[in-house]
C-alpha cells in the first residue's frame, strides 16, 4: 500500500526507490502556515516526508480561504489555530506521516527548541524579523533552509546552504535592492493564489532534492516570478565577504538583540510578545464577559472585542490586537484587559 502511494514519484529517475526511502526517513519544519506554508506542507506530506513540524501563531479567518489551501469555512467559523487545523487535514491526506503542530510565535527564546533536530527548515513566515531569526539559527546550526515570499502576483525563493551559499543576511543586508515583498503587505495590495502555487511548488521541489539525497540538483539561484506580467529572474547571489551572519557569526536575531517586543502583524494588527506569563483562558473569559463584547474561548485561544478593536489572546500571554496599527493603543488595551 505504501509503495503504491508513492509509485508515480518512485518512477521519476531523480527520486527512485532509494530517494523515496530517504524522504520517508527525513524531517522538515515549516515556520508559518499561511498561504505558502500550508501549500508546501500539503506537497511534502503527499510526497512522503516522514516527519513534519508546523509552527504558526495565528488562527484561521475567512479572508485566508482564498489562498490557504489546507483550511475551509468550518475552520474559520471555529477560529481554529492554523497549526491545529493544518495538522488535522494533513493527517487525513497521509496518515503515515508524523505531523507536529505548534501554536507558537517563533522568537529567540524558543527558536532552538522548535527548530533543532530537523533536516530542513522551510519559510512560510509573513515578516522579515522571523526570517532573519530563522537564518541566524540555520547558519549557526548548519541546517539548510529555503527562503520564500509572495505578494500580489510576485514571488521569490532561494535555498540557503550554510557555509556553501549566500545566506539571507547576505541578500537582505547587502546585495538586494528593495523588492515588492518588502514595501507592501497582502492587506494593501492583495495576493493571487496562483502566485502562491508557483513559489510553493518551487520551494517544495528544492526541499525534495535535499531530503531525497540529491543536493547536486539544487539550482543555487534567487528565483523570482511575476505570474501576471510573465517576468522572471534567476540570479546567483554571492556570499558577502563581510556578512555578519555566515562570515562573522554574529547572530543578533538569535541572541534576541533585534527581536521587538511589539510588532506589526498584518491585517491592520499589532502583536504583543509576552511570554513570561501563563494565562488561564477559562478564568479570563469569565472575567471579561462583563466588560468586553463577543467573548469566545476554546482550548487554544480567547477572543473578545473592544470596539473598534478585537483581541486574540493565547495561553502564553501573547496577544494580537486587530483594528489598529498604533502600538501604544495596543499596549494600552493589553494592560487594561490583561494586566501588566
Amino acid at each position: 500500500m505504501q509503495r503504491e502511494k508513492y509509485s508515480r514519484q518512485i518512477l521519476f529517475p531523480g527520486i527512485g526507490e532509494e530517494g523515496q526511502e530517504k524522504l520517508l526517513n527525513s524531517s522538515a519544519v515549516i515556520v508559518g502556515c499561511g498561504a505558502l506554508g500550508s501549500m508546501v506542507a500539503s506537497l511534502l506530506v503527499r510526497a512522503g516526508v516522514g516527519r513534519l513540524r508546523i509552527i504558526d501563531r495565528d488562527f484561521v479567518e475567512p479572508s485566508n480561504l482564498q489562498r490557504q489551501s489546507l483550511f475551509d469555512e468550518s475552520d474559520a467559523r471555529e477560529g481554529l489555530p492554523k497549526a491545529i487545523a493544518a495538522a488535522r487535514r494533513l493527517r487525513d491526506i497521509n496518515s503515515d506521516i508524523l505531523v507536529e503542530p505548534h501554536i507558537a510565535d517563533l522568537a529567540s527564546g524558543n527558536a532552538p527548541e522548535l527548530l533543532d533536530g530537523f533536516n530542513l527548515i522551510l519559510d512560510g513566515a509573513d515578516n522579515f524579523e522571523t526570517r532573519l531569526l530563522v537564518n541566524d539559527f540555520s547558519v549557526s546550526a548548519g541546517v539548510p533552509w529555503i527562503y520564500a515570499a509572495v505578494l500580489g502576483s510576485y514571488g521569490l525563493t532561494m535555498t540557503i546552504l550554510p557555509a556553501q551559499t549566500a545566506c539571507l543576511a547576505c541578500l537582505r543586508e547587502g546585495y538586494e535592492a528593495a523588492s515588492p515583498v518588502e514595501e507592501a503587505t497582502c492587506d494593501t495590495v492583495g495576493v493571487l493564489n496562483a502566485a502562491v502555487g508557483v513559489i510553493a511548488s518551487l520551494e517544495a521541489a528544492e526541499a525534495l532534492k535535499i531530503l531525497s539525497g540529491h543536493p547536486e540538483a539544487l539550482h543555487h539561484r534567487l528565483l523570482s516570478f511575476d505570474i501576471w506580467t510573465g517576468r522572471s529572474q534567476f540570479l546567483r547571489i554571492p556570499r558577502r565577504p563581510d556578512c555578519r551572519a555566515c562570515v562573522h557569526h554574529q547572530f543578533r536575531w538569535l541572541e534576541g538583540r533585534d527581536q521587538p517586543h511589539v510588532t506589526m502583524c498584518g491585517r491592520n494588527s499589532v502583536q504583543i510578545h509576552e511570554r513570561r506569563r501563563q494565562l488561564d483562558l477559562v478564568v479570563l473569559a469569565d472575567r471579561l464577559r462583563g466588560v468586553a463584547q463577543d467573548v469566545r474561548q476554546n482550548s487554544f485561544l480567547l477572543r473578545f472585542r473592544v470596539p473598534p478593536c478585537e483581541l486574540t489572546v493565547f495561553p502564553d500571554g501573547r496577544a494580537i490586537i486587530t483594528g489598529t496599527q498604533d502600538p501604544a493603543l495596543a499596549r494600552s488595551l493589553y494592560a487594561r484587559f490583561l494586566g501588566a
